[in-house]
């Protein structure tokens, strides 16, 4: 599964409005259909204030943030499972990345086509879910017929298919109702044995609802409706206005953006909150490390152990591991000083079996 985030749609939803403004890339903004056909790819910075206090506290000649990548892709229409539009490339780059961002308009404005000349954000989401379900259930159908013939090698090919079938018989139905496979919360020994077929629906999806400026602050029913939908799925949402966000990336000062938030009633950028939430929906998460000459943030997955977070800054880190001192950024914000968090007791010696922890600030011993 990629390390990234694929922005999906509708055309003329926003998308690609929303990932210029979100990577200051020049993906092409038109008011037609296609007006994405390669993917526009686009590395961003994750928003992290926790960094910014690490800075403060711990003076140092270079910041480096944590970083994450996003993929601007072509907007999908009905029919796209049987080559429809652009719907052969849209499958082949949306199996890619790792999350999903949906982005649904929920906003009226006659100047703006909608390819179904109608705003209905329920509507825009079925003929997604759907086609994204079609193209699944083709690959699982294939699947289940070549698997049940395995049956005829023997007691072995049988035994795995008394695993395998029940659960492939269960995903097919599901996707034959146009459900995403994701919907069907499987355990982990099940998507174990779903894992090669690189399902579409299973991929965790965060829904975008571009609004208008109205929107930003009031309450809009087009938002509850997609809300309604994401709740029923265990997915998320955030609500962003992607003409605001357009106009806020088009300033050159921080002063600049931080009086035009202010003016608009936000505290931050939408899409800081849609970076964080499509990070950590990945299961990325950041320890730090620190000094007088750099300090960084280093993206790990969680669950990761000390020598594999070592190996991310190198993998020569990771063959010599020896131990790392470890101790939390939250620890340095309560002290202020890193003697002072030693002197507290809050700096530990790890060894291989430690299991890093967001915020973690890390040096690491090792041997090659």
């Amino acid at each position: 599964m990629g390390l990234n985030c694929g922005i999906v749609g509708l055309p003329n939803v926003g998308k690609s409005t929303i990932f210029s403004a979100l990577t200051a890339a020049p993906a092409e903004v038109a008011n037609y259909p296609f007006c994405t056909i390669d993917p526009n790819v686009g590395i961003v910075n994750v928003p992290d204030t926790r960094l910014d206090k690490i800075v403060e506290l711990i003076p140092t000649e270079r910041v480096i943030p944590a970083t994450f990548e996003f993929v601007d892709i072509a907007g999908l229409v009905a029919g796209a499972s049987k080559g429809e539009g652009l719907g052969n490339r849209f499958l082949a780059s949306i199996r890619e990345v790792g999350v999903i961002a949906h982005v649904v308009r929920c906003f009226e404005d006659g100047d703006i086509v909608h390819v179904n000349n109608k705003i209905d954000p329920a509507s825009d989401i079925e003929t997604i879910n759907i086609e994204l379900a079609l193209a699944d259930l083709e690959t699982v159908s294939n699947r289940y017929a070549k698997q049940a013939k395995l049956s005829r090698l023997g007691k072995e090919a049988q035994k795995e298919n008394e695993k395998v079938l029940p659960v492939l018989e269960k995903v097919k139905g599901c996707l034959e109702l146009g459900k995403p496979a994701r919907s069907l919360s499987l355990e982990e020994e099940d998507l174990a044995l779903l894992h090669d077929l690189h399902l579409i629906t299973l991929k965790p999806v965060i829904y975008v609802c571009n609004v208008d400026e109205e929107g930003i602050t009031e309450a809009n029913e087009y938002v509850e409706a997609v809300r309604s939908i994401a709740e029923a799925e265990g997915s998320e949402v955030i609500v962003i206005c992607g003409k605001i966000e357009s106009e806020i990336s088009a300033l050159e000062t921080e002063e600049d953006k931080k009086e035009f938030l202010e003016s608009v009633g936000l505290e931050e950028s939408s899409l800081n909150g849609l970076v964080r939430l499509a990070y950590h929906t990945l299961g990325m998460r950041t320890f730090f490390t620190a000094g007088s000459d750099e300090n960084r943030a280093w993206t790990f997955r969680a669950g990761y152990k000390a020598p594999q977070a070592a190996g991310v800054i190198h993998t020569d880190f990771e063959k010599g591991f020896i131990k790392a001192e470890v101790y939390n950024c939250e620890d340095l914000f309560f002290y202020k000083t890193e003697q002072k968090v030693k002197t507290a007791g809050k700096l530990r010696i790890e060894g291989k079996e430690y299991l890093v922890k967001d915020g973690d600030i890390m040096h690491f011993r090792f041997n090659v």
